[in-house]
């Protein structure tokens, strides 16, 4: 697929172009208002201010055009501005924008669940419930675990992220930026070992048993309600667990009686070559959840599960004002339809390949390029001091810096900060893509100079 049809907005033009510094005067304007009206726990990662975006590129206000390799968070994977999905939210928005389906239902939630209950790994009998956040959705999946098994503990793992609300941070492994100083967190949470080979390596099965050991052991089986995992962790480094790892949690949670659950709040929708990321080893969760590329850009989330445990819950005790928005599910339902016509797991899977082959050539000839890992257009690069597995963190977010500052976003992660992760959308074409890939590989290589003068690239 070496010419991808552009489904994110094609009346822009997919250029890299530079005409001013990153940030230019117009974006450090909108930063000072920012500093004068915006909590500074916001963060920010690009000194720019967006004014358009569509395909593989973000627009600032200064006219500059840069190539976009985050999707704002894999959200945008059909990119920022499909045309399907602005016509479908204009569309809705002008019938009505809210009414709260608790108090007064409408027929795009129940769309949006069927199809979600339709699509999702297993031929079992499932049921869904919407919300607005991948944080929401992991707070209900645990409510209904808990009441569905009368059991509290809840299992998370090593370098995991599932939010930033109390009982998300909590289950949500690093410290810093998201739980310093916010304590106390919800209780009964447990961590354990995650699979992680470049680190530990161990095989899946081994990495398993170190885990469900320790659960054996310092938390007892018939105390937990649910083991809750990323099929590859995102905040935690882009962490694909060794093959046999998943299959095996999912075997000891069915013989124990405990809920198995997959956060693929960033990995479902096509992220990693399949529609989801369970679908790789051939998982069929008890229950799922998801946000992010569920809507193109609209804030819905979704917890999606088997029937009998997904209606445990008493009537009323799952939903929230503006859960399964009627705007919000109307642009799932474009998007989802995107993702199915355009086959854009396939183009998942080609976007993989382009970057994984790209850094196993700059592995070849640098050792700082410590780890290539991930799944279609979910791949992260894990940076190491030379000759060395010490995390190089200055180095990940120094490229970072330079690559923004020379026209392509690139997002780090990790526990230790030293891995880039790459989301681009899956609307970006390959020359756009490897344009960006070889600005991100002059960072590294010290080639990139701060832009002094205005300069373009087209």
């Amino acid at each position: 697929m070496s010419a991808p049809p552009i489904t994110g907005g094609p009346t822009l033009p997919q250029v890299r172009k530079l005409v001013s510094t990153i940030p230019g005067p117009k974006s450090q304007e909108l930063l000072a208002r920012k500093d004068a009206a915006v909590a500074t726990g916001t963060g920010g990662v690009l000194p720019i201010s967006v004014v358009a975006a569509g395909g593989g590129v973000l627009i600032d206000a200064d006219g500059n055009s840069l190539i976009d390799l985050g999707s704002g968070i894999a959200v945008t994977g059909v990119g920022n501005s499909a045309p399907a999905v602005v016509q479908a939210v204009r569309q809705q928005a002008e019938q009505f924008t809210h009414s709260c389906f608790t108090i007064a239902p409408y027929e795009g939630y129940v769309k949006v669940a069927e199809k979600l209950n339709a699509i999702t790994p297993g031929e079992h009998e499932k049921r869904s419930a919407l919300f607005s956040t991948g944080a929401e959705a992991l707070e209900n999946a645990v409510k209904i675990a808990r009441h569905y098994t009368g059991k509290q503990a809840v299992v998370v793992f090593d370098h995991a992220f599932h939010g930033r609300t109390n009982l998300t941070m909590g289950m949500t492994a690093k410290n810093m930026p998201y739980k310093n100083g916010f304590g106390p967190f919800a209780p009964e949470i447990y961590r354990v070992p995650a699979s992680y080979s470049y680190r530990d390596g161990l095989t899946g099965p081994e990495a398993a048993a170190r885990s469900i050991l320790q659960v054996e052991k310092q938390i007892g089986a018939d105390n937990v309600a649910a083991v809750i995992i990323e099929p590859i962790q995102g905040e935690g480094g882009f962490i694909a667990p060794a093959n046999g790892f998943l299959p095996a949690l999912q075997e000891w949670t069915s013989q124990n009686g405990v809920i198995f659950i997959l956060d693929e709040v960033q990995t479902g929708f096509a992220r990693t070559g399949d529609m989801f990321a369970a679908n790789h080893e051939g998982i069929v969760p008890d229950l799922m959840t998801f946000g992010k590329g569920l809507a193109g850009g609209l804030p819905l989330s979704a917890v999606t599960g088997r029937k009998d445990i997904m209606n445990s819950a008493v009537d009323g005790g799952l939903g929230g004002t503006y859960a399964g928005n009627p705007i919000a599910c109307a642009a799932a339902l474009a998007t989802i339809e995107i993702y199915e016509k355009e086959n854009l797991t396939e183009r998942a899977r080609a976007i993989g390949a382009i970057i994984t082959d790209f850094f196993a050539g700059l592995a070849a000839e640098d050792d700082r390029v410590g780890d290539i890992r991930g799944r279609g257009a979910m791949i992260g690069i894990e940076f190491v001091e030379t000759g060395t597995q010490r995390p190089a963190a200055a180095l990940t977010s120094a490229i970072a810096k330079k690559a923004g500052q020379n026209g392509v976003l690139v997002l780090t992660c990790g526990t230790y900060g030293n891995v880039l992760r790459f989301l681009p959308p899956l609307s970006i074409s390959n020359d756009l893509l490897r344009e960006g890939l070889q600005v991100v590989a002059d960072a590294l290589k010290g080639k990139c100079m701060n832009h002094s003068k205005p300069t373009t690239r087209t």
